[in-house]
């Protein structure tokens, strides 16, 4: 099989949820073992904030050891800290060299961040689909899984790439496209009666993988309902669906059958029902919460997967960039 090779970056910025783990985390998963894979965390995308340094390793190493623990296989896939690849800020320098400031400025992105944070309008800002370019072309991926959100970035990642190509005369960079997941994406409902399960909207909307218990059973006793069904048979609103649409992936399909027969019968008590997704909730993620404990005391383990992702990416960057060099004109005497 041909495989394609693929690049995703990784955000460290908070815990990941069982929207995150059910929905792209499972593909990556699969991912692993059908194609080339680079997962990546974007450490250096996360600058543009300024955070703090403690903060920053620690965000990284939790989403590291979370991804293990989700079953990322560093020895199948190549799992690196984007920060190990000096690589990487070189290649960024030589596009934004071909980067022209009204293309950049017209990125939508760009655009709402000038408009939310005018005291931090920087140039990382500016040139963060540059980042993004070398990011993705420095593997040469021919996919990268993105949302919406990021397809005016992959765009630009095919613009600078092919730009490259033109004015060094060259064909080093393959167009990346995105990943389409099809009907495989799953989409976990939240816990605030809106649509899928997002930090966008709290904290509240949304089980972290290393919830404690007490947390998930206080969070499900705050989960949106209604006032409940007051003639038989009636369709449920969107909350109470999304509450059913969780006993689905968590409980036995008896379990849903006995809440939606009280809802037909206008007999449920919603607090019986988030009681009882809450403890299964908790057996569910038991395993995985134990999973990312043990990672994580092992400090031995997470320093073998760096320096090993650090390896594998470092050959893969290396040999475009020195290809760069060449068709540029860098030339050792």
């Amino acid at each position: 099989m041909n495989k394609e090779i693929i690049v995703s970056g990784i955000r460290p910025t908070g815990n990941l949820h069982l929207g995150n783990y059910l929905g792209a985390v499972t593909n990556f998963l699969k991912m692993q073992h059908e194609h080339n894979c680079f997962f990546f965390i974007a450490d250096y995308h996360s600058l543009t904030t300024h955070p703090n340094p403690a903060d920053l390793h620690a965000n990284v190493r939790q989403v590291l050891v979370e991804y293990l623990a989700c079953g990322l296989d560093p020895e199948v896939c190549t799992l690196y800290i984007q920060s190990d690849l000096p690589q990487i800020p070189e290649l960024y320098m030589m596009l934004n060299m071909h980067a022209y400031k009204g293309e950049l400025e017209r990125v939508a992105s760009f655009k709402e961040k000038v408009r939310t944070q005018p005291d931090n309008v920087n140039a990382g800002l500016l040139t963060y689909p540059v980042l993004m370019a070398a990011d993705i072309i420095i593997h040469k991926a021919t996919k990268v899984p993105v949302g919406k959100d990021q397809e005016q970035h992959l765009e630009m990642a095919r613009t600078f790439g092919n730009r490259f190509n033109r004015i060094y005369n060259n064909s080093i960079f393959p167009e990346p496209y995105a990943f389409n997941y099809g009907k495989e994406l799953v989409k976990i409902p939240g816990l605030l009666g809106g649509g899928k399960m997002s930090k966008s909207d709290g904290d509240g909307n949304v089980i972290n993988l290393i919830d404690s218990p007490e947390t998930i059973r206080k969070k499900m006793s705050k989960a949106v309902t209604d006032a409940g069904p007051t003639e038989p048979n009636t369709q449920p609103s969107p909350a109470v669906q999304n509450l059913f649409d969780l006993i689905k992936i968590v409980s036995t399909e008896d379990k849903l059958n006995h809440y939606q027969n009280l809802y037909a019968t206008c007999s449920i008590r919603y607090g019986d029902l988030k009681k009882d997704l809450a403890e299964d909730m908790i057996i569910y993620l038991q395993p995985i919460r134990e999973k990312i404990a043990t990672i994580s005391s092992d400090a031995a383990l997470l320093k073998r997967v760096v320096e090993l992702g650090r390896e594998k990416a470092s050959a893969s960057a290396q040999k475009t960039l020195d290809e760069c060099r060449e068709a540029i004109g860098f030339k050792s005497f």
